[in-house]
């Protein structure tokens, strides 16, 4: 329990805590999710930097001499082993470990080599320091960690090197070496080691300081995860995922249609604050929207069943016809988010919750895993109907859902997801920026004709109708040269990819993903709404005979189908 605390701490230690505005330097026009994860990314590289110098620079006042070879004969650079003739006591022992500890220290490094600053820690090397601080249980906890040592010497030195781990109370798991490519290294040497996490910050600073390394480099601490960030596991663990990169936009942005309306920035507030307590399970609270509200609301679905039968996807069509049947969508009443995230659910899976605001890219791409999407509730100002500075209820609802009911494309959406988890923050950017020009503003082939699919065009018929013209540039989607398109957040957009469908914009989605950098796969599982890592063997053998099993319903179905009408 101590070591899941460390770890959570530290994770926390990197969180971005606060809501980002103008004030922080963060542009305010019209908000979007590629520059949130641009300039979160920013941020998260600031605090990182100012936590690890901050860290250093402590644990380096802190540091204490690890051996005193001064006490030491400097002429007797071997010393005798001690002969032990009878079963020696617990004191004894600690005596004797002492002391060779002491020999293997000395024949390590040589008397005169300066003692190196702790000052150079690394990231990883910070975050053990401060999880072995927590307490003595977490500083006693064994753990796996891997470290690759540099030799100046030959393979000669690496016997001591080993006794040295031996003699710091640590197991040698496993070892390999290979011929170094760095100049005045003779071999890079690939150690795994389990040991407490007070031994291992002991025996890297012991090594760090042989006159026989060029440095050493710990890779990975496996307790707490160094490299692979923080993801939730779980759909109730998106009760964590809510970090806003604006809060109460009208109060900070002086271009906000809101800014000088007090009664609008109040409706804001109290409606935020119904998001910000929402819990996993809980039912979406309701809104008693005001007849000015519904007025905007109106203004827009008539716009878009004006536009729909000429400009949007089948797919769109058929879900707002739905929608209309079932009552959920009608001119004169906003839609209830807990009435859409039934229908949703119905129909593909998907459920909502409700979002204060802009989400910052990672946790809004996160949900997106576990087939939720974060929705807000307000409503743009009254005075501005067709258009928004920021994510509305109107957005959403006429924008979003409807394609959320379609089973491609909701499956398309979770693909994003997913592939996000555990992500880079440089992918993250190159996901967002595959969102921004495909479910945000993404055009497709319908015989021949485009059509637009993207929420951001079926809810804004002014960017829609300059879309589909031959005023812009029209390109093929491809994830890999989409993912690194600039965009314009300004102005209407010169650029717009087209999918030839959504199921060739699946398959080319899916090999482009294939080539990130996160070094495991993972899936969902509906039944317990879990996403899975598959880093084991016997997860994936149980994914292989779940696919069997239903490989073998479909093989009968299919033989039943040929029998009836074959």
């Amino acid at each position: 329990m101590m070591a899941v605390a460390a770890a959570q701490k530290n994770r926390e230690m990197f969180a971005i805590k606060k809501s980002y505005s103008i004030e922080n330097g963060y542009p305010a026009r019209r908000r979007s999710l590629v520059d949130d994860a641009r300039f979160e990314s920013v941020v998260v590289k600031q605090t990182k930097q100012s936590v690890l110098e901050e860290a250093r620079l402590r644990t380096n006042e802190n540091a204490e001499p690890i051996t005193q070879l001064a006490q030491h004969n400097k002429q007797d650079e071997i010393k005798k082993p001690v002969e032990i003739k009878e079963q020696p006591s617990e004191h004894k022992r600690a005596e004797i470990d002492e002391e060779n500890k002491e020999n293997v220290c000395e024949n390590v490094r040589a008397p005169s080599a300066p003692t190196k600053s702790d000052a150079g820690l690394t990231e990883e090397e910070v975050i053990l320091n401060n999880a072995a601080s927590e307490s003595k249980d977490a500083a006693d906890s064994v753990q796996r960690a891997a470290l690759v040592v540099k030799l100046r010497e030959g393979i000669g030195s690496l016997a001591r090197i080993l006794k040295t781990v031996e003699v710091n109370k640590g197991t040698i798991v496993h070892l390999e070496s290979r011929p170094s490519k760095v100049s005045g290294v003779q071999f890079d040497v690939l150690i795994k080691v389990d040991m407490s996490r007070q031994n291992l910050l002991l025996l890297i600073k012991t090594l760090r300081q042989s006159s026989s390394l060029e440095g050493i480099t710990l890779l990975a601490d496996n307790s707490i995860n160094i490299k692979n960030p923080w993801f939730p596991k779980h759909a109730r663990e998106l009760d964590n995922c809510n970090h806003l990169m604006t809060k109460y936009e009208p109060e900070l942005d002086m271009n906000h249609p809101g800014f000088a309306d007090k009664v609008y920035r109040e409706r804001r507030r109290v409606i935020a604050n119904i998001a910000f307590d929402y819990k996993y399970g809980d039912p979406i609270p309701k809104i008693d929207y005001t007849p000015e509200e519904t007025s905007t609301w109106t203004a827009v679905f008539n716009t878009v069943m004006e536009l729909m039968p000429k400009h949007f996807c089948k797919e769109y069509q058929l879900a707002f016809s739905k929608l209309q049947n079932d009552g959920i969508f009608r001119p004169d009443k906003i839609p209830q988010l807990e009435d859409m995230s039934a229908f949703l659910k119905k129909h593909t899976g998907f459920t909502l919750r409700p979002a204060a605001g802009l989400l910052t890219a990672r946790d809004f791409l996160a949900s997106l895993a576990f087939r939720v999407f974060q929705s807000t509730q307000y409503v743009r100002h009254t005075t501005t109907p067709f258009h928004t500075p920021e994510p509305d209820c109107i957005h959403e609802l006429l924008g979003h859902m409807p394609l959320l009911a379609d089973p491609s494309f909701a499956l398309f959406s979770q693909e994003i997801g997913l592939a996000s988890l555990g992500a880079s923050d440089e992918e993250i950017e190159k996901l967002s920026t595959v969102y921004w020009f495909t479910v945000e503003f993404g055009l497709c082939k319908e015989h021949g004709k485009v059509k637009a699919y993207g929420a951001g065009l079926l809810s804004s018929y002014g960017e829609l109708l300059h879309a589909v013209s031959d005023k812009p540039e029209h390109r093929p989607f491809e994830p890999s040269t989409t993912a690194i398109q600039p965009y314009q957040d300004q102005e209407y957009q010169p650029i717009y990819f087209v999918a030839e469908s959504f199921e060739d914009a699946k398959e080319k989605f899916r090999r482009w993903v294939s080539t990130m950098s996160r070094p495991f796969e993972v899936r969902f599982n509906p039944h317990t709404e879990t996403v899975e890592v598959l880093d084991s063997v016997d997860r994936l053998d149980n994914l292989v005979n779940q696919m069997n099993l239903e490989m073998q319903h479909l093989t009968i179905a299919l033989t039943k189908l040929r029998t009836t009408f074959g």
